[in-house]
């Protein structure tokens, strides 16, 4: 029977960066997706700022920006005033714009280019645990065939065959509205950024390849649960007639579409050999755009962890800690998605005057703003310390911070298969504990971030946030309190 290290259902974007991340750690791995082609109907189109950063965590991330439309500003619920990401914290305070289909692509590239195995028209049919690996069942164009792996990720959908075979709960709400778009090209397109929000019905309109347009949008019939069939142009003609008083010339559709806001999360991330990961999790209303960003981020926190375990180098609960982890971030979606589910279709009286009063308040409290732009973008996501004495940017993401005498900045100074110990010392009094799965970089003290000024060295995870961090001022106690922690991190 074929063996391999870790077997991954599903070769969509989640599945890709997982691949590409347990090849870094040289994990033996092959993605089995049941499409033989990339889907060309993107049902993403944005890559937010911390996508971005974990782009450029791995060196890839140029490729993307020069492909893409940046966008300084995000929405909340397509409420009027939008939300300023110009002012954020990181190197990339703008969203991408790009098709699914194209990010997909260059995910596939980057796995391909590392070695990672993908093999289209493959489908995981079932699969049965054993104490030391998994026989996962495959039906693919020759016929049925089993691979033996140490572990199989489910990053096969909401419908996922992993998630349902290993009895993992998918709890959550059935769908109660419905979305609906299309991709069509115009004869008279409206304005970049088009959108509208009456009792009529609330739509966005933005620019594809190829001269093609999404219009995207909800209507006060979209509060139903009976499928009221096909999606046609016709209908969607109307709709944006009734909406913006024009159809803008629409013709040639290339998708049309509804959707719904079923909300679930699985009731576990990892049981037992069987770990999931982006929509196989968690599954929600697409708003604001952040479903591929939060799946894509799953299998980032994830890789070096699942890696790290097959590898020996693991602390024990390590991979545990990847539920821990992510479980909360998917209860945030749920939370936020839900939240603009309702907003997204408040044609009342009252809901036209509560999405008034949220829209006036994004210019007016930088707080509130904030808020909403750090859950958008995901800058805000911080993992939980079982320290309480932790330091406060302990689990927070760690800034692009600069790194002196050298052409890179910390991100480019991540590896996937190795913690990054940061020196803010003086003197360098700790660039002598690099050692396997530690490598050192000197730093200057952080003064322009009150949670930063009084660190003196911090151990970055491969995923780029913040392992422990350190204010001891004797050199001599600092390194030893450094060498004790890294004996445990690494488990030895």
């Amino acid at each position: 029977m074929e063996t391999q290290q870790v077997v991954i259902a599903g070769g969509g974007p989640v599945g890709l960066w997982l691949a590409a991340e347990l090849r870094l750690n040289n994990i033996s791995v092959t993605v089995l997706e049941t499409r033989t082609d990339i889907d060309q109907r993107s049902k993403a189109l944005t890559v937010h700022p911390r996508g971005i950063e974990v782009l450029a965590s791995r060196g890839i991330h140029q490729r993307f920006l020069d492909e893409s439309l940046k966008i300084s500003t995000g929405h909340f619920a397509n409420l009027a005033n939008r939300l300023d990401f110009s002012v954020l914290d990181t190197p990339f305070p703008y969203t991408l714009f790009i098709p699914q289909a194209r990010t997909e692509a260059l995910f596939e590239e980057y796995a391909l280019g590392l070695g990672a195995s993908i093999r289209r028209g493959h489908r995981v049919t079932g699969l049965t645990e054993h104490p030391d690996s998994v026989t996962v069942r495959v039906e693919g164009p020759q016929g049925p065939y089993e691979i033996e792996t140490a572990y199989l990720a489910g990053c096969d959908g909401t419908r996922s065959t992993v998630r349902e075979a290993a009895g993992i709960g998918f709890p959550g709400t059935d769908s109660r509205y419905l979305g609906w778009l299309g991709d069509v090209l115009f004869d008279n397109p409206p304005a970049p950024g088009f959108n509208r929000f009456t009792e009529r019905g609330g739509l966005m309109v933005v620019p594809l390849p190829d001269n093609r347009w999404r219009i995207a949008g909800t209507s006060p019939d979209s509060a139903t649960t009976e499928w009221p069939g096909d999606f046609t142009l016709e209908e969607l003609r109307q709709k944006v007639v009734d909406i913006a008083g024009d159809d803008f010339g629409m013709h040639a559709p290339s998708w049309l579409s509804r959707y719904g806001n079923a909300t679930r999360l699985a009731t576990h991330y990892r049981r037992g050999r069987v770990v999931l990961a982006g929509d196989a999790a968690h599954q929600h209303y697409p708003t604001g755009g952040v479903g591929m960003n939060v799946g894509f981020q799953d299998a980032f926190n994830l890789g070096w962890k699942l890696a790290a375990t097959i590898d020996g180098w693991a602390s024990e609960g390590l991979l545990d800690s990847y539920h821990t982890d992510r479980h909360p971030v998917g209860e945030q979606l749920m939370e936020h998605s839900r939240a603009q589910t309702y907003l997204f279709h408040a044609f009342t009286p009252e809901g036209l005057a509560l999405r008034d009063l949220l829209s006036r308040m994004v210019p007016e409290s930088r707080e509130f703003s904030d808020v909403l732009a750090g859950r958008l973008t995901a800058l805000d996501v911080a993992y939980p310390s079982t320290d309480p004495a932790a330091h406060p940017v302990t689990g927070t993401r760690t800034p692009d911070l600069a790194l002196p005498g050298t052409d890179s900045t910390l991100f480019g100074a991540l590896r996937a298969d190795s913690y990054l110990l940061l020196d803010l010392t003086a003197d360098g009094a700790l660039a002598d504990r690099a050692q396997q799965r530690i490598t050192v970089h000197g730093g200057a003290p952080d003064r322009t971030r009150d949670a930063w000024e009084d660190v003196r060295a911090a151990l970055i995870r491969p995923d780029g946030h913040v392992a422990w961090a350190w204010t001891e001022q004797d050199d001599i106690k600092l390194a030893a309190q450094v060498d004790t922690v890294v004996a445990t991190t690494l488990g030895r």
